[in-house]
């Protein structure tokens, strides 16, 4: 199913909007700043100015590496959640999840792979057929 480009663009919005609100909802705080780079098969969402009062606490007083370890934890568990909210949102299955914070600047990637269109599968291009 080939998307335009305006669609495209609704649903990188859609999807970033998602992951915003599961954020909110889950954290008790939402990014201050959101941003998507939907192309292909990859979909990123960056979030800006995300931690809450208490992780903030823990940074100012040099533990990133526990910031860092429960946010990873929290990942691993909103996994399922995250992926479902993009699948809905573009139509297209997940096949992998990454996520990755920042202190400085403060903000958040959540990295995601969808499976291959069609589309994409019969636009490869030479240079990706000869593996560079």
């Amino acid at each position: 199913m080939q998307t335009s480009p305006g669609e495209h663009a609704q649903q990188a919005t859609a999807a970033g909007n998602a992951i915003t609100r599961l954020h909110r909802e889950h954290y008790g705080r939402g990014a201050s700043t959101t941003r998507v780079i939907y192309q292909r098969n990859y979909l990123i969402v960056f979030l800006e100015d995300i931690y809450t009062p208490v992780e903030r606490t823990l940074i100012d007083a040099g533990r990133e590496d526990t910031v860092r370890e429960t946010r990873q934890v929290f990942q691993d568990e909103m996994r399922r959640r995250f992926s479902e909210a993009i699948e809905r949102e573009t139509g297209r299955k997940v096949i992998a999840f990454m996520s990755q914070v920042h202190f400085e600047p403060d903000m958040a990637a959540e990295i995601f792979v969808l499976e291959p269109s069609k589309s994409d599968n019969d636009d490869l291009s030479a240079s990706q057929l000869d593996g560079a």
